[in-house]
């Protein structure tokens, strides 16, 4: 019996011998292409040790792999290098991409790479060797090849394709059949993709990605009719408070210019270092008007573009490519739409090429009149002139320009509502030379090691860098460039009354990209150790993902030179709930926003395209599935499943009415049912 055992061993033992000997090529391909997406995972969504992603990533390799089998041994390598090729530029760059954007590579970013050139340097000076490490898979396979290559094999590649390729399959239909209802729903909808990533890794996350890349395209063919129902089920159900507030048609008939301030985050007001203000002069917007100081951008990969589209159309960015580029022949019920029934003359002021973000095209279905784009406004072409700044045109230059343009528009048009871009503060932040002389260091004394003659310490005047040449002290000097900037366009504003019965809507479009550790580093700076502070010391401001999330809200000011309007408003708010609650200010009544008026009695809750959601009670992390409550106040047990659902209502609901244009399509549900 011993004997049949040992045996039996010796047959297992070489039978896996001579598999591991006669497919070196491909096991070491599987191993590799795994440690590629265990890699990125753990660069990026972190969770690289959980078992399903592994298996995701190991059943897609092997699928790709069993076609290697149909080549002629010679050519086998050939085939597993320009896979782990794919594998590994897939690595980079959604490391590259996760680093700005917190999210993954899709195919629709294609339609976005023209703009690439303009931001280049925000990439490459944030570059890492980290990021790169994924080209060691490589090196690797070329050596184990070299070494491999040698010898011969005596497998039919036929019959190890069809048992290779039927593996990976019984291994996807396991995965399939252990798969939650949640998992499924947010593997279909993909509106999350770092959840994708982390729970199926980036090969399947990818292959998903294709399929749905061909959702502008198909989309528009299948899936209308239950488009259509969602959308009329929602809005015929849409219990939206309607009543008159205090702020009910209080700006009817005035001006309205909005401000698009690039990458102003809210953190910076009232932010003091060595005792200057950073934005000396939007503290004093904020402190003389309506100032909202827990807003928040709703942001997906379109970035500016996205809060375009969120904040005058109500809406959610799409989550297959961006509004601004592959839906921008839709209809749309959108403020400069609004203002032009209200006989308004609508415009957009940018000194920037006027097909970055598809705009020209994209205005149009907007409402917007006129485009007053880059080859409106003149600056010299050398680029080492005052009037560039960061990507272009400098917002002082911008600014100057602009009351110009806005003195004519006064002088032609009765009413007029406006949305004028700044560009100087828009990321990597280094144009150091053009901004203000700022000195981030600390100086102050030190009590050392040493003895004097008198057996006291010595007391030592020490300076170190704190924020100097660190990307946040960058943001802070731009930052203080683009507030000097503003300041000297609300004097000239003041200088020639174009204050007059207008109001003046200033609002941060999205966050400033900066990573966790520089507000680690701004908030929990230790000038006697230059260095970060302990976790453990007990003055450490905690800075973990929700606090760095909480950090990511932008200000919204709303301010008017001829009326008394001086109040912080502290309720939870989207840039979805502007267009409402700017339309009841302006007299406009609205029908498909999914936003509120900030003012009426309707939920307070932001919503973001990747699941998560805000209130003024809790803060919900869907990738993480858990979310920290903000107040002592208890929440009710099924509060969190109430908001999931409304979150995830409002995501499917915007999605069907932008891919099948259903505004155009279906019209107003509350009018269609009032005429039967």
């Amino acid at each position: 019996m011993k004997d049949k055992i040992n045996e039996l061993k010796g047959n297992i033992k070489s039978v896996f011998f001579n598999y591991f000997t006669n497919n070196t090529l491909f096991i070491t391909y599987l191993i590799l292409s795994v440690a590629i997406g265990f890699v990125l995972r753990l660069n990026t969504v972190g969770d690289a040790f959980a078992f399903k992603p592994f298996l995701c990533d190991l059943t897609v390799a092997t699928i790709i792999g069993s076609f290697g089998y149909l080549f002629k041994q010679k050519n086998q390598f050939i085939f597993y290098l320009s896979v782990l090729i794919f594998f590994t530029f897939l690595g980079i760059v959604n490391s590259l991409y996760y680093m700005f954007y917190s999210s993954f590579v899709y195919i629709n970013l294609i339609g976005t790479l023209s703009m690439l050139g303009e931001v280049g340097d925000s990439v490459t000076s944030r570059l890492e060797i980290y990021h790169f490490i994924y080209i060691l898979a490589l090196i690797i396979y070329v050596i184990v090849y070299k070494v491999w290559y040698k010898k011969k094999n005596n497998l039919n590649n036929k019959k190890m394709f069809l048992r290779t390729m039927l593996s990976g399959i019984v291994v996807v239909a396991i995965v399939i059949v252990t798969l939650t209802g949640t998992e499924i729903s947010r593997f279909v909808k993909q509106w999350n993709r770092e959840y994708i990533v982390q729970r199926f890794g980036i090969y399947m996350y990818t292959f998903n990605d294709v399929i749905q890349s061909l959702e502008p395209k198909v989309n528009t063919m299948f899936g209308y009719d239950e488009a259509a129902r969602t959308y009329r089920e929602f809005y015929s159900n849409l219990n939206a408070d309607k009543s008159d507030n205090k702020y009910t048609d209080i700006f009817k008939g005035k001006n309205v210019i909005f401000i698009h301030a690039e990458s102003i985050q809210n953190f910076l007001i009232d932010l003091e270092i060595n005792g200057i203000e950073i934005t000396p002069n939007l503290n004093k917007l904020a402190s003389e008007g309506l100032y909202f100081s827990r807003f928040y951008p709703q942001i997906s990969v379109g970035t500016s573009s996205d809060t375009e589209f969120t904040l005058t159309t109500g809406l959610m960015p799409s989550s297959s490519g961006t509004v601004f580029l592959n839906y921008y022949d839709r209809t749309y019920e959108a403020l400069p739409s609004l203002f032009n029934d209200s006989d308004y003359y609508t415009f957009s002021m940018h000194g920037n090429n006027a097909d970055y973000w598809n705009r020209k095209t994209m205005y149009k279905s907007l409402g917007y009149q006129h485009f007053y784009a880059e080859d409106s406004y003149e600056f010299s072409n050398d680029e080492t002139q005052d009037d560039y700044v960061g990507l272009g045109l400098s917002d002082k230059s911008f600014f100057k320009q602009s009351i110009e343009k806005l003195l004519e528009i006064k002088s032609n048009n009765e009413k007029y509502m406006g949305t004028i871009i700044t560009l100087s503060n828009h990321s990597p932040f280094n144009d150091l030379d053009k901004y203000p002389d700022l000195d981030f260091s600390i100086t102050f004394n030190k009590t050392l090691d040493e003895l004097d003659e008198n057996g006291n310490n010595i007391v030592e005047e020490v300076t170190v860098p704190y924020l100097e040449d660190t990307n946040m002290g960058n943001y802070l000097k731009s930052a203080h460039y683009a507030d000097q900037a503003l300041g000297e366009f609300f004097q000239m504003v003041m200088e020639n009354n174009l204050d007059e019965n207008t109001v003046f809507i200033i609002y941060g479009d999205h966050e400033s990209k900066l990573g966790r550790s520089q507000f680690n580093l701004l908030y929990n700076y230790d000038p006697n150790t230059d260095d970060v502070k302990d976790e453990t010391d007990p003055t450490y401001i905690p800075m973990g993902t929700y606090e760095y999330e909480m950090l990511k809200n932008t200000p919204l000011i709303i301010w008017t030179s001829d009326k008394e309007l001086t109040e912080e408003i502290t309720d939870v708010m989207g840039m979805y709930d502007v267009l409402p609650t700017v339309a009841n200010m302006f007299g406009f009544e609205v029908h498909y926003a999914l936003g509120n008026d900030i003012f009426s009695n309707n939920e307070k809750i932001v919503i973001f395209p990747n699941g998560n959601f805000l209130t003024n009670k809790v803060f919900y992390n869907n990738l993480k599935d858990e979310y920290v409550l903000l107040t002592n106040e208890p929440i009710e047990s099924d509060y969190i499943e109430k908001y999931k659902k409304y979150t995830e209502e409002r995501l499917d609901v915007s999605k069907a009415l932008i891919t099948h244009d259903l505004i155009e399509k279906v019209g107003n549900v509350l009018d269609e049912n009032s005429k039967k």
